[in-house]
């Protein structure tokens, strides 16, 4: 018996610093957001319970709707072109060419700079006036005059997107390079020695063999950027006229912008619900995938 509730005392010393983890830095901030989104809390000392009026302040107002779908649109692209070129980079990278390390170094910088700066000087090459890119579409005739890519809303999401996409390709590279270098290059050899070819082995072999890395790194990814708010703040800051405004920019501007810290608080409330649901179902799909295979 004293055996059994030392073991158990022991087990529950080792499992204190994570539970005590979950319930300062997640549980506790988690409810205290849900509570605060039930009331009018704002720059007064005193607010009171209101219910349910901030949800419907929330999905009542027409530009919300229109958020949330900018929302998806910005995610899917961003995650979508930073998979496919982080995949293809890897597989460059591994390739036995001369200058390999060189050239894996050179990968690191839109990761390795602070990514204040990096978006800042985005912003300076999409100024129309000095910026790099207007200049160079101009030298080479493709546009007639400047274009201030930041001014417009259509050049000023997918701007946002280009930079977005930018600053996270290096990670995924590394990543799924990581993931390649760890496939047994017996399996290569052997699909080579029965003639398959390169397209064969990467969709036959290297594909399957990193389905786990890929859907670890696009889930990590699509709720980084699902949450992303310094490329679109320092940027945009949600303009112009709000085409560039995520979810997490519009809940910034509720709670911070005009001091409606309860509706603020609902808005976030939502982006946790939206996130997990989409886990959720994402973790599903997956496993219904990969049942499928294994059959």
């Amino acid at each position: 018996m004293t055996s059994t509730r030392s073991a158990t005392l022991f087990a529950l010393a080792l499992l204190a610093p994570a539970l005590i983890y979950i319930l300062t830095i997640v549980a506790y901030p988690l409810v205290d957001t849900i509570i605060l989104s039930f009331t009018n809390a704002s720059l007064r000392a005193e607010y009171d319970f209101v219910g349910w009026a901030n949800y419907q302040r929330i999905f009542g107002a027409g530009n919300f709707t229109e958020v949330i779908i900018r929302t998806f649109i910005w995610t899917f692209f961003s995650v979508s072109l930073k998979m496919i070129i982080g995949m293809c980079g890897a597989v460059l990278l591994n390739a036995a060419i001369p200058g390999q390390t060189l050239f894996r170094i050179l990968t690191m910088p839109p990761w390795v700079v602070p990514m204040a700066i990096g978006i800042f000087m985005w912003g300076w090459m999409y100024n129309g006036q000095f910026g790099m890119i207007s200049g160079l579409l101009q030298n080479f005739g493709l546009t007639k005059g400047p274009i201030a890519f930041l001014a417009y809303g259509n050049t000023a999401f997918w701007a946002t997107v280009v930079t977005d996409v930018w600053i996270g390709v290096p990670m995924v590279t590394i990543y799924f390079l990581a993931a390649m270098q760890s496939i047994p290059k017996d399996l290569h050899e052997a699909a080579w020695t029965d003639g398959a070819g390169r397209f064969y082995r990467f969709r036959r072999i290297t594909v399957p063999l990193m389905v786990p890395a890929i859907i670890t790194m696009s889930l990590l990814s699509l709720i980084a950027t699902f949450n992303s708010f310094d490329i679109i703040w320092i940027l945009t800051q949600g303009g112009p006229s709000g085409s560039t405004t995520t979810m997490i920019i519009d809940t910034y501007k509720t709670a911070m912008g005009s001091r409606k810290y309860g509706e603020g608080a609902a808005r976030a409330v939502v982006i946790s619900i939206f996130v997990t649901i989409f886990c959720l179902v994402y973790f599903r799909a997956v496993r219904k995938l990969q049942q499928g295979e294994a059959k």
